[in-house]
């Protein structure tokens, strides 16, 4: 999940053939066996939408939130940008990617998981955004 103070949260609409299709979540995707829940979002957020490795000066991890369904576990890795940054669709997940505030992401049709989440992700957010 990754924030712009100016411009509030990159969200990905996810495609059509992909689980959940049609809705928009946070550019990521499953860890490779033995991968950390970081490692995966810097590769899965790199290989979406171009967002640089936060070992730059571009991004800083701020916090990770799980979400626990018994049988799945989404953990959405909180970062946030340090200079403005263009996202870039570099492979088929994605129908778009965009900016959105925090304040009007449940006028979209999110994916269940970041739904299901949004409401303790929001609460770790609002420190991290200007009003």
């Amino acid at each position: 999940m990754l924030v712009d103070p100016e411009r509030g949260v990159l969200m990905q609409h996810r495609a059509l053939w992909s689980v959940a299709g049609g809705t928009w979540g946070f550019p990521g995707g499953a860890r490779d066996m033995g991968e950390a829940a970081i490692d995966a979002a810097i590769r899965e957020s790199f290989e979406e939408a171009g967002v640089p490795d936060p070992d730059g000066d571009d991004v800083e991890i701020l916090d990770c939130h799980v979400l626990d369904l018994e049988t799945w576990t989404y953990t959405t890795v909180i970062a946030r940008t340090r200079r403005p940054l263009e996202p870039v669709i570099s492979d088929p997940e994605s129908i778009e990617l965009r900016w959105v505030p925090l304040g009007e992401l449940r006028d979209l049709d999110l994916h269940p998981g970041v739904a299901a989440s949004l409401p303790e992700l929001e609460e770790l957010l609002v420190p991290h955004l200007r009003d």
